[in-house]
């Protein structure tokens, strides 16, 4: 299937400028709130309540897996009302769901208060962002994608220190009821504020063809895509994981495997401002199999050699690339080949299995490192999934 014509930009002075910076504000919060506070308290809530770290972490990818099963019915609200109900109740219960885990008495109330968060998370982190963008900043929008993104990008390396360092003289409750006001604070008023712009209606002509959205969601293209960055995905995450253990179990210090690690994050951001001119010069499924195939070099290349220390991160920072880019890549997958009608409802369907691999990713890699004899031979299998993504991308 050919890419989307895109079409005359006639509406730009329409659109709601204000949403774009505040979106970026709104993800910077919103990710490092609800989702990277969480490995920097663990620690504490586990010595602090005597819960297993396996039992909260697992509890946590739970809260993944729902917040993918949630984004499909969100995706499908915001292409009929828009972004800004959504995201604003989403706020809410992101706030609430902190406030509930804050005060867990006891692990059922903790799983409960995830539960919650992660049917927040659908309705405020990406995708509802990416819906919102895709449909006021079109046929532009892989531009303003880009800086939400980047936005993103930031929120670890904002609120992990602010993490840490009220963690230091509050107990990890006190730490998320401060994060929670401050989550409140931030991104409550912005979306009910900066959302506030007409939504424009749904304009089939944008499409690729006259197909309908259900006719796109039983199509061969649209599951051989799913597939592909599902496992693309699970491939990416579970070398995230793998990386410290296999830079200490090969002499390196832990030290230096955090920094190796912390330059991929590094490598994330950068391959992030490089997706637009990537998209510009490349077909979709030129630019997946380019993208995958990449990703799965810089795998095997880390599985087989030993040093030096520089050449790692450097391939630690190509493999952080790769991730950034995939994010783009699976934001603009839809428009790519079907164009932005029905974009929360497809992009929902199509982002619920790559959510649920991300989030299983830490456990299978985990399970499947002994039986494989090492992280060398783990890398070796997640880069035959990149590989085997890449042929399912060209197929697309």
């Amino acid at each position: 299937m050919q890419p989307v014509a895109a079409r005359p930009d006639t509406d730009s002075r329409h659109r709601p400028r204000r949403a774009l910076p505040a979106l970026c504000i709104t993800q910077i919060a919103s990710w490092g709130i609800v989702y990277y506070a969480f490995p920097v308290l663990n620690p504490q809530i586990t010595r602090d309540t005597g819960w297993p770290a396996s039992v909260t972490t697992a509890v946590f990818s739970l809260a993944l897996i729902v917040s993918a099963l949630t984004g499909i019915p969100v995706g499908r609200i915001i292409d009929r009302h828009g972004p800004r109900l959504v995201m604003t109740a989403g706020s809410v219960l992101a706030t609430t769901s902190l406030m509930l885990i804050a005060a867990s008495p006891n692990l059922l109330c903790f799983t409960a208060g995830w539960l919650l968060a992660g049917t927040a998370m659908a309705a405020i982190l990406y995708q509802p962002a990416f819906a919102a963008l895709t449909r006021w900043w079109a046929p532009h929008h892989t531009r303003a994608l880009t800086y939400v993104t980047l936005a993103g990008g930031l929120a670890s390396t904002v609120f992990a220190p602010i993490t840490a360092a009220l963690s230091a003289h509050l107990s990890w409750r006190a730490t998320y009821t401060v994060l929670a006001i401050l989550l409140a604070a931030v991104t409550v008023p912005t979306h009910a504020v900066a959302l506030n712009a007409p939504w424009p209606p749904a304009d089939p002509a944008k499409r690729a063809s006259s197909v309908t959205r259900a006719h796109v969601e039983r199509t061969r293209t649209f599951w051989t895509l799913a597939s592909a960055l599902t496992l693309s995905a699970l491939g990416a995450y579970a070398v995230v994981i793998a990386l410290v253990p296999l830079l200490v179990e090969r002499g390196y210090t832990t030290a230096q495997a955090a920094w190796a690690l912390g330059l991929g994050g590094l490598g994330q951001t950068l391959g992030r401002t490089l997706y637009a001119r990537l998209a510009a010069r490349t077909s979709p499924s030129r630019r997946a199999v380019l993208l995958t195939v990449l990703g799965g070099a810089a795998t095997v290349a880390l599985a087989l050699a030993p040093g030096p220390y520089l050449l790692l991160v450097a391939l630690s920072m190509t493999a952080g690339m790769v991730r950034g880019n995939l994010t783009l890549l699976q934001a603009t997958a839809v428009t790519d080949r079907w164009g932005a009608t029905d974009y929360g409802r497809l992009s929902g369907i199509l982002g619920a299995p790559v959510t649920a691999a991300s989030a299983l990713a830490p456990f299978i890699g985990a399970v499947m490192v002994d039986p494989l004899g090492g992280y060398t031979s783990l890398l070796l299998v997640l880069a035959s999934i990149a590989f085997i993504a890449s042929a399912l991308s060209w197929a697309t």
